[in-house]
C-alpha cells in the first residue's frame, strides 16, 4: 500500500499540542487585539480545524496585511528557488500569536534615541550607537591545588593465555 500524501501528512509532532497545554482554548486568546502591520508568528493549533494553516506556515513569521472578524490575513515571505514570493493567507486567531521577534530591536532604539537626545543636549557626538560582538574573554593561568601534576596514561594490555 502506497503512503498517502494528504493535506496533513508528516504532522504528527508538528501540529501537536505542547505538554500539559491540552483542552479548550483560553478566553484571552481571542481578546488580543491585532492591527495592520503587526508581526505575528503562526503557531497552529491542531485543537481547532477551522482556519488551520497549511503546514509549511507553521512556525512562519508574517505579517498582518488584514482584520476580519474572526481571522487576520498574515503575508509571508516563501522562498521558491531563488526567489522569495510573498504569500497571502487568512489564519484564525487561534492559530496566530504576536511575534517577540521585534521587542530587543526597538528596545534598542529606544535606548539609542535617549542617547542621541543626552549627547544633543550636552553637545557632543554620540558615540557606540552600534552593537559590536562580544570580545574573547581575556587570558590567565591555571594553578594546581596540589603539589604536583599527576599523569595519566593507559595501562598496557596484558596477553593472559
Amino acid at each position: 500500500m502506497g503512503r498517502s500524501n494528504g493535506l496533513r501528512n508528516n504532522t504528527r509532532h508538528k501540529f501537536s499540542r505542547g505538554f500539559k497545554n491540552h483542552g479548550p482554548e483560553h478566553l484571552s486568546t481571542y481578546l488580543i487585539p491585532f492591527k495592520v502591520g503587526d508581526f505575528v508568528d503562526v503557531k497552529a493549533n491542531a485543537a481547532i480545524h477551522r482556519g488551520l494553516p497549511y503546514k509549511y506556515y507553521h512556525g512562519r513569521t508574517g505579517r498582518v496585511w488584514n482584520v476580519t472578524r474572526r481571522s487576520v490575513g498574515v503575508e509571508i515571505g516563501k522562498r521558491v528557488r531563488q526567489r522569495v514570493i510573498m504569500k497571502r493567507i487568512h489564519v484564525r486567531i487561534e492559530h496566530v500569536q504576536k511575534s517577540r521577534s521585534r521587542e530587543a530591536f526597538l528596545k534598542r532604539v529606544q535606548e539609542n534615541a535617549a542617547r542621541r537626545a543626552e549627547a544633543v543636549a550636552k553637545g557632543e557626538r554620540v558615540q557606540f550607537i552600534k552593537r559590536s560582538p562580544a570580545l574573547p574573554s581575556g587570558a590567565y593561568f591555571v594553578r594546581a591545588k596540589t603539589a604536583g601534576v599527576e599523569e595519566m596514561a593507559a595501562v598496557p594490555f596484558e596477553f593472559v593465555a
